[in-house]
């Protein structure tokens, strides 16, 4: 009969039907909330989000944003078996979890077995003990009923679905109960602890609590082992939650600022500090009057499922009571709380049989609807459900929201898991959630995924990811312990490296240092004067300068000057090609300046090892830094550049000098700080010079013809005046006969192997710039394959010399350097990373460059002591010129080179002096101080 009543109804009154809801409408208009409102919820939602992220604002904050210490989502290659105990509800769950690791293209898989088990009622209000000794006793009966061994030991998983402040992923303390939990004696107690306590007095049991989460984190965790965009969790059903993953460098409430944690937001308390006031109803404050926490989880109470029911049974009652439904008529039962269930608005919601259903709710709580009053209640429905799902997509619009904004993304896709009876059982929830959160974020693409299991899958992810990345993060660092040096280590380098500067200058036999002298025997004084040219060779580029000294109480200096690149064909090609091109260069810039005409005095920067028998004359030793140019090595590379220069035939020029870039460095930081005696050179290569007092020169040969020439050096003593020469050590050298064998690495080793001269140069390819990227480049390659990184995928880029290039090191490494910024970079090079990869390249990068800087520390430490001890001082102040770009552009080597060389030799006071203009300025410096020698 009531049937063919709607029948007529929706056929032939269909006028009164929008006058009933009108009526409703009006009613509840506060509940109706349009876009704008929502948007002004979701910006309060932000700011209370900053709030409880900040350490001075969390105590005030009303959404606590607790972290979890859950700090990636699965990548689908965990694996292992877990028992799983899950609290949350009425009842809760003893589980056993196996996941499965995918394989090549087949993703990895989670199969379970459980058994519900239901809590007593006065458990749930009894002592807590009591409580988790019940929970103890149900896991000891599900082992046994699943023949799985008491004496092996288990892995457990814990979700434990209420407000929890965790201080590790195993440790947590209750903050408070809620879903009609009040279990005594727990409160501010470490609920962990508390589950071991109470398993070992159950007895006969081998488990170990690895985590506990709560359902919306495990929710998440669930959904991104199938999707790997998920980074959100949501939970609506009995109560309403939200988690994301969160930039650490965002939690105040946790050190360390690499990478992201999963925060559990609790934002059930939004509007507990009144922040919502303006939207909550009078139902809505009859709810909470009426509830277990008055004033607390205001938000939730708007929203979920433990409360909607009751919600429409109010505004039902409020609106028969004053005569708008039932002909004025109220049940008893209808004035009962609890009466009305979210099952019952889910009943009263079906698309078909919605007013059909509302008619039996209303029978049955002895009233006699009309069909009006159906659909009068079914509307009260619909808006009390609605607002729900409006308050949930202005809350998750504000997450969303942050998560794109911190990432700095123009496109942003996300998934969202999804968990919860409300949003499970009610026919239109999704649906209206899932339009309004499009409509707020229209730019965003966002996917929900109903999570299957979450709660309980969930927690053994959680646990099955933290394993994988402790047994990663051990893996990883036994890699780069391999580049960990100790003091002992460098001790012994300091050791090595006085040793073979000795032998080097003693001149016997063959050494790895060749202390090759450079005939400059004294630092400029700052009476150098007039134009030099100043040519400066030690790369891919050539750089060719006019520098214009002038003497006075402040001497000055003007440096006008051109690069220009060299082609890697005449790099590797014939020596004469070479020299052939630095000679059109040198015209092409004397054009430029306008002064072809000028035979000016010229100093030339060449920097790779030399043997020099005068000042302007040196034989090249070997080729380094990729240059591999033929019939070269021992031949005079001014002598070549003059031949040059006379094929050309367009102007002549008097290259009165030849240094290093090493010496010319000394020589440039010694014009303005006379205290400078030692150069630097940390770039692509490195080496050091240094005064050296002439009588420690065991080589006669070169110590006669420098004294006999009248150019020798002197450094005052007390009242004695000591001749002194320039030593080019050539350090890079250290090494090749095998003295630092113990701290090479297999990846230093496959470096050598495969650059242009293998065998030598070791010192310099553990800690020059060109070597250091490729360095990490084979230290990714080994990390990938071992499956470490990258997911385990080699790709071309990763197997491509070279790719990674040591100006990537110092961006990487840069404390400004978010991770986001990281991937950026590795993309850049067809390496697509996650946040946990980006934060395995960064540690790489760290190690080597650490590496790096403290062996150039410890040769440093070596040189100034030597230096010391020559001078019998019992201390010694001394200033380093230091050039390259490693110590000039990377974020850390020159403050871990320096607090080296300080530890290392702790009687030395070492300044270090950036060089600027250093290696063509100094050359032009050095033909200065020849060239008044000469005319002394």
């Amino acid at each position: 009969m009531f049937t063919l009543q709607l029948f007529s109804f929706l056929f032939s009154k269909t006028q009164e039907e929008p006058t009933k809801k009108f009526k409703v409408d009006s009613f509840l208009h506060t509940m109706c909330l349009h876009d704008d409102q929502l948007r002004d919820i979701s910006a309060r939602f932000q700011a209370e989000m900053k709030k409880g992220l900040s350490a001075e604002s969390n105590a005030a904050a009303a959404i606590k944003m607790l972290p979890t210490h859950v700090r990636s989502t699965p990548d689908g290659s965990e694996r292992g078996q877990f028992l799983v105990l899950d609290l949350g509800g009425s009842e809760f769950k003893v589980l056993r979890v196996n996941v499965r690791e995918g394989m090549g293209i087949r993703r990895g898989g989670v199969e379970m077995e459980e058994r519900s088990y239901p809590i007593p009622q006065e458990l749930l209000v009894g002592r807590g003990a009591e409580l988790l000794d019940h929970v103890s006793e149900s896991l000891k009966d599900f082992l046994h009923e699943k023949n799985i061994s008491l004496e092996m030991k288990h892995p457990l998983a814990f979700t434990f679905s209420f407000p929890c402040e965790l201080s590790s992923l195993d440790q947590g303390s209750l903050l408070s109960w809620s879903k009609n939990f009040r279990a005594r004696g727990l409160q501010g107690k470490d609920v962990v602890q508390a589950l071991r306590d109470a398993i070992g007095r159950t007895g006969g049991m081998n488990t170990e609590v690895l985590a506990m989460v709560n359902d919306t984190v495990a929710t998440m965790m669930t959904c991104g082992f199938e999707d790997k965009y998920c980074e959100v969790g949501l939970i609506i059903g009995t109560g309403t939650n939200a988690c994301y993953m969160e930039e650490l460098r965002h939690i105040d409430l946790v050190e360390g600022d690499e990478g992201r944690m999963c925060v559990n937001t609790e934002w059930g308390a939004f509007g507990d500090d009144g922040a919502l006031n303006d939207y909550v109803t009078e139902f809505d404050r009859e709810v909470d009057a009426a509830s277990n926490n008055p004033g607390k989880q205001i938000f939730e109470k708007m929203v979920s499922g433990m409360y909607l029911g009751e919600l429409v049974r109010l505004v039902v009652l409020k609106m028969a009571t004053l005569g708008l439904l039932f002909a004025g008529h109220v049940s008893n039962t209808l004035r009962t709380k609890g009466k009305v269930t979210i099952a019952h608005v889910a009943a009263m919601e079906e698309y078909k049989h919605g007013v059909e259903n509302t008619r039996l709710i209303l029978t049955d709580l002895d009233l006699t609807p009309s069909l009006d009053d159906c659909i009068a209640v079914q509307h009260v429905s619909t808006i009390v459900s609605f607002r729900s799902s409006n308050l949930v997509a202005a809350g998750l619009a504000a997450i969303l929201t942050r998560i794109k904004q911190n990432r700095k993304l123009r496109t942003f896709r996300i998934t969202v898991g999804v968990d919860g009876t409300l949003y499970k059982t009610h026919p239109q929830y999704p649906k209206r959630l899932h339009k309004v959160v499009q409509r707020l974020l229209p730019e965003y693409q966002v996917r929900f995924v109903l999570s299957d299991s979450g709660s309980s899958k969930g927690a053994a992810l959680v646990t099955a990811v933290a394993q994988r990345l402790a047994s990663q993060k051990r893996k990883v660092d036994e890699t780069l312990s391999l580049f960990r040096l100790s003091s002992e280590q460098l001790q012994l380098v300091k050791a090595r490296m006085r040793a073979g500067l000795e032998a080097g200058l003693r001149g016997e036999g063959p050494s790895e240092i060749k202390m090759l002298p450079s005939f400059v025997s004294r630092p400029p004084d700052g009476t150098e004067h007039g134009k030099y040219l100043a040519l400066d060779l030690g790369g891919t580029n050539f750089k060719v300068m006019l520098v214009n000294f002038k003497k006075g109480l402040q001497p000055s200096s003007q440096v006008y000057h051109k690069i220009y690149t060299i082609p890697l064909e005449k790099m590797q090609g014939t020596g004469e090609e070479l020299f052939d091109h630095l000679a059109e260069c040198v015209s092409d810039f004397l054009d430029y300046m306008g002064i072809k005409n000028a035979r000016l005095p010229a100093g030339f920067t060449f920097s790779f090892p030399c043997e020099q028998t005068a000042i302007d004359a040196g034989t090249l030793v070997s080729w380094t830094k990729g240059f591999k140019a033929t019939d070269c090595e021992g031949h005079d590379v001014v002598d070549m550049l003059r031949d040059a220069i006379k094929r050309r035939n367009e102007f002549e020029l008097d290259i009165a000098a030849v240094a290093n870039d090493t010496v010319a460095t000394m020589m440039s930081c010694a014009y303005e700080e006379p205290q400078c005696e030692i150069g630097l050179i940390a770039g692509n290569g490195t080496n050091v010079c240094y005064m050296e007092e002439l009588k420690n020169i065991k080589t006669t040969e070169q110590k006669k013809r420098q004294m006999d020439d009248g150019s020798d050096g002197e450094r005052k003593a007390g009242d004695a005046r000591i001749q002194t020469m320039c030593i080019n050590t050539e350090w890079g050298g250290l090494g090749d006969h095998g003295s630092l064998d113990e701290l090479i690495t297999p990846y230093d080793a496959e470096v050598d192997l495969n650059s242009l001269n293998p065998g030598n140069q070791r010192f310099e390819k553990l800690a020059g710039g060109m070597y250091l990227g490729e360095v990490v480049r084979q230290t990714l390659l080994d990390l990938t394959s071992r499956g470490l990184l990258f997911r385990g995928n080699v790709t071309d880029a990763l197997k491509t010399p070279g790719i990674f290039q040591t100006k990537y090191l110092s961006q990487i490494e840069s404390d400004r350097m978010a991770l986001l910024q990281v991937r950026s970079i590795l993309q850049g090079i067809r390496l697509d990373s996650t946040c946990d990869d980006s934060i395995i390249v960064k540690e790489v990068c760290g190690a080597v460059s650490r590496r790096a800087a403290q062996l150039c520390g410890a040769g440093m430490a070596a040189l100034v002591e030597k230096i010391r001890e020559n001078r019998g001082l019992d201390h010694l102040n001394i200033t380093v010129g230091v050039a390259g770009t490693l110590y000039k552009l990377h974020p850390h080597f020159s403050e871990v080179l320096q607090e080296t060389a300080r530890v290392l030799a702790p009687q030395c006071h070492v300044t270090f002096v950036q060089s600027e203009e250093g290696r063509g300025k100094g050359a032009a410096l050095i033909t200065a101080v020849t060239r008044q020698k000469e005319e002394m």
